[in-house]
């Protein structure tokens, strides 16, 4: 990755008056490092966001303190305002070109999908988005690619051991076997077992209201015989009385 060049300037503001640095587009940062003073710098905001995407945590940045002076560093870390989500402080790691650095290294799918993708069948599983990544602080690479254009059938799988990347320069420091993309059925064994059992249930559920509704229907038809039968009962009786009356 080229050697980027970021400006800064000696910061002498400190505490809460920073606040009026990063309303006049400055955001305060601190460079430290093994063995070197640590020291508080000044950048300006549109600048340090250009740099950012450019370089990431990996790229190496040449960053130039007032007219002369250059320190050589990575962005450590990047602290946001949860509310306003706005850069409010930089850390930056100085670090000995002579040495190696240990970085988190992003894993980026690149090449065609299967077919069966396409066709709903599977779907490409990354099981590995990221990897730690040891070399030179000149010698770290923005991102490692990973092909997915030889996974044809279901269980296809790429492994670290299978990455393309310079193995002189970059040490990965996970098991070569473990499995970074997979081509993976569309619906797995576990979510077959879970459809299955949620329509089981569903079935369950409507016979049990399908029960229900016959005894209810049931209830009703004996309700009916009985008042049935008392009505019946109510017209002979009146029936006997007037037959009564009659022979009177």
């Amino acid at each position: 990755m080229d050697k980027i060049t970021l400006q800064a300037e000696e910061r002498k503001v400190l505490g809460k008056k920073v606040k009026q640095l990063r309303r006049a587009g400055q955001l305060p940062a601190h460079v430290f490092g093994k063995g070197v003073d640590g020291e508080n710098v000044l950048i300006a905001a549109v600048d340090f966001i250009k740099t950012f995407k450019q370089a990431g945590e990996t790229g190496l940045i040449n960053l130039k303190i007032g007219s002369e002076r250059v320190r050589p560093v990575l962005i450590r870390e990047v602290q946001i305002d949860p509310v306003s989500g706005e850069i409010v402080h930089i850390d930056f790691y100085q670090v000995n070109l002579a040495e190696k650095v240990s970085v988190p290294v992003p894993l980026v799918l690149v090449g065609d999908q299967p077919e069966s993708v396409g066709l709903g069948e599977a779907i490409v599983l990354q099981t590995l988005s990221e990897v730690s990544v040891e070399a030179l602080p000149a010698d770290l690479v923005e991102k490692i690619e990973v092909n997915i254009s030889s996974l044809k059938n279901i269980d296809d799988a790429i492994t670290i051991g299978q990455l393309t990347y310079d193995r002189e320069k970059l040490t990965i420091a996970v098991d070569p076997e473990e499995i970074v993309v997979k081509l993976a059925p569309a619906v797995t064994a576990e979510m077959e077992a879970l459809l299955e059992e949620q329509a089981a249930e569903q079935a369950e559920a409507a016979a049990e209201e399908t029960g229900e509704e016959g005894e209810k229907e049931e209830g009703e038809g004996e309700e009916s015989n009985e008042e049935q039968t008392a009505t019946e009962g109510e017209t002979g009786e009146e029936q006997a009385k007037v037959e009564e009356e009659k022979s009177e």
